[in-house]
């Protein structure tokens, strides 16, 4: 316990030296700064500063350190301007002035700047930028030009101009170079040597040429030599971004207004008050384009940086997910696949770029694949297709395969974007179902079979004898015995009604029409018996189909016909419906139609029944294709399409329904 308070102290007493050294440091440093400018005055005739940078080195240096060490640091910053100004010999009321003019001059900037750009400011935008100058360069300048000049002799409009100009100035180049140089300290430290050697020489050749254009004597100033800054400014603000461009500029200002002081350079003509705004104008022109165009640049690498790792995110994610995807360009040909993809195919993304793919669709499936593919992309549109992928050891497998579009954000179409994901064991498993329901539907059809055939064979030739049992009865008793004749006779009545009811039951459970007079005759006979039993007009159509359709077709088309009708009895409440036999090139169709209460396909519980799936399933196996259309109110339309030359093949049906089942 003691020893973690003695720890605790310890750490409180470092904290307290370093901010102790910190403080003594900024103040050190401001009064450098001071007495640089100092060294820069020019008597126009009032002494003025054409560029000062202390007010600028002190809001660089509270903007890259914590806020809650300003209250110390920027009263040590003052600390060291006021020393300077007592040194120089600046009377009281100008010094009160001109310390209450830094002071609301550097809070405004600091704050302003901290506030609106939170965290370290980093000029890598031109609305960060745009946002650090209205703080700065304008607002901050402006407040310190107005109040400063309040205690300044001479011409106060030329002090006001000289001053706002100076601190523009000062902010358009140094915090930038501050602020760069803290925000990018990481990005130094891990740069290659080259990188050094190249600031090196860059700083190296400002300064030389700075130094060669302002401060060395020459008898005829060529104004030309003054474009040959241009091409080192835009060597710092396209290689270092605003650290480059301000620590560019800040040489150039400190090396020109040096060589105005002593008479030197371009700008030494006979009016003073004109050279120091000429002065001032020409750095401002120099530097402002720069460090805008060094926002610009980082801006722009700030896009690509965030592109690139997008991108490898995209990979990371695209590789790591348990699916195969692939990207294509405007081309329609294939520039991306995953990790996942190349595993499952064994190639290399060389050999599956382009159409190179289409080589490991089974034969059977890629020109179907490229049609659905190409005729999406024409229309900009989803798809999702069912194909065969060779695996790497050879195997095909069924995957499904899912496209969609991809558009930038102005709605640029730039190509698609697809995931597959393997269904072997899907399919696999839908064969075998389908398999068990057909056993079971022809199982269920010779069942029906043979209960029809007992009922036909036994029940009915039983009852039928039981009511000639009943009549030669009912002939031995004698006219008078009245009451035993009229109970004879109603059970005879009621034997041939039960028979009439077994020949029809048998006749529902298999129809010996069916196999005698064909489907068209058959169907016609079904609908004339659910119009007289239940007083239902159904209107029955041929329009002619081929006489010798095959005997699981017709069956299937007869069973529809029934499950569909006695919908229509149980749900519909219709009093009317219709009932279509056709044919084409391509095969049969049947069209039931009535005009009952329907029911709305979408919200129909599935579960309320199996008459439709039954329905679909029949279709299903001999290869066609079950459309259901209903609505509410509007009836129920159900048309059952076979392709005859189909019907003995692999079945592939497809319902293709609003939802849901009547029965």
């Amino acid at each position: 316990m003691e020893s973690s308070h003695n720890d605790a102290a310890g750490n409180t007493g470092n904290s307290r030296r370093n901010t102790v050294v910190m403080a003594c440091l900024v103040a050190t440093v401001c009064y450098l700064a001071a007495r640089l400018a100092g060294s820069l005055i020019i008597r126009v005739p009032q002494t003025v500063w054409p560029f000062w940078p202390g007010c600028a080195v002190l809001v660089g240096i509270l903007l890259v350190v914590p806020r809650k060490m300003w209250p110390i640091l920027l009263p040590a910053g003052l600390a060291g301007f006021v020393l300077y100004d007592l040194q120089a010999g600046v009377p009281m009321r100008s010094l009160a002035m001109l310390i209450l003019a830094d002071t609301v001059e550097v809070l405004v900037a600091a704050w302003g700047v901290s506030y609106s750009l939170n965290g370290l400011p980093r000029l890598n935008s031109l609305e960060n930028l745009a946002r650090y100058s209205f703080f700065t360069v304008f607002l901050a300048s402006l407040i310190v030009s107005t109040i400063g000049i309040q205690g300044m002799n001479g011409d106060r409009w030329i002090s006001w101009r000289i001053s706002f100009l100076s601190e523009a100035l000062a902010f358009l180049t140094v915090p930038p170079a501050i602020l760069g140089w803290a925000g990018q300290t990481r990005i130094w430290a891990r740069a290659p040597r080259r990188y050094y050697l190249e600031a090196l020489a860059l700083i190296v050749a400002v300064t030389f040429l700075s130094s060669v254009m302002f401060v060395a004597r020459w008898r005829s100033y060529p104004p030309a030599l003054l474009y040959s800054l241009v091409p080192l400014l835009l060597w710092s603000a396209l290689r270092f971004g605003s650290t480059g461009a301000g620590v560019s500029a800040t040489i150039v200002a400190l090396l020109s207004v040096w060589g105005a002081v002593y008479g030197r350079g371009p700008f030494t003509a006979a009016d003073p008050t004109n050279n120091v705004l000429s002065l001032q104008l020409f750095l401002l022109s120099t530097a402002a384009p720069f460090m805008v165009l060094a926002a610009l640049v980082e801006e722009h690498e700030q896009g690509e940086r965030v592109l690139r790792e997008s991108q490898e995110r995209f990979r990371l994610v695209a590789n790591a997910a348990p699916v195969l995807i692939w990207m294509s360009g405007t081309d329609k040909l294939c520039n991306f696949f995953n990790q996942g993809w190349l595993d499952f195919t064994g190639r290399s993304v060389d050999q599956e770029l382009g159409d190179g793919w289409v080589s490991g669709v089974h034969p059977e499936d890629a020109g179907r694949c490229l049609e659905t593919y190409s005729a999406s992309f024409d229309a900009r549109a989803e798809f999702e297709m069912e194909y065969r992928l060779r695996r790497f050891d050879g195997e095909y497998r069924w995957v499904v395969d899912y496209g969609v579009p991809r558009f930038e954000s102005d709605g640029t179409f730039c190509g698609y974007i697809g995931s597959c994901v393997d269904i072997t064991d899907r399919k696999l498993s839908e064969q075998s179902l389908q398999a068990l329901s057909g056993r079971l539907i022809h199982a269920q059809e010779e069942e029906r079979t043979r209960i029809a055939r007992e009922l036909h064979d036994d029940f009915s030739q039983r009852l039928a004898l039981q009511c000639i049992d009943l009549d030669q009865l009912r002939r031995k008793l004698s006219e008078s015995d009245t009451r035993e004749r009229a109970r004879v006779l109603e059970m005879l009545k009621r034997a041939k009604e039960m028979s009439a009811d077994l020949r029809s039951l048998s006749h529902q459970l298999h129809s010996s029409k069916l196999e005698l007079v064909g489907l068209a005759s058959a169907v016609h006979g079904l609908c004339k018996e659910i119009s007289d039993k239940y007083e239902i007009d159904v209107d029955f159509d041929d329009a002619g189909i081929p006489p010798d359709i095959p005997k699981n077709v017709a069956l299937c088309l007869f069973r529809v016909t029934q499950e569909a009708l006695g919908n229509v009895v149980k749900h519909s409440a219709a009093k009317r419906a219709r009932v279509e036999l056709g044919s084409n090139e391509a095969g049969v169709s049947l069209r039931i139609v009535d005009e009952g209460k329907g029911f709305d396909t979408r919200s129909t519980n599935a579960g309320t029944g199996i008459g439709l799936v039954g329905m679909n399933e029949r279709v299903r196996l001999i290869g066609g294709r079950l459309l259901i259309k209903s609505q509410p109110r509007r009836g129920t339309e159900i048309l059952a399409e076979v392709p005859l030359r189909s019907s003995g093949s692999r079945p592939r049906a497809k319902t293709v329904a609003a939802g849901g089942r009547e029965s």
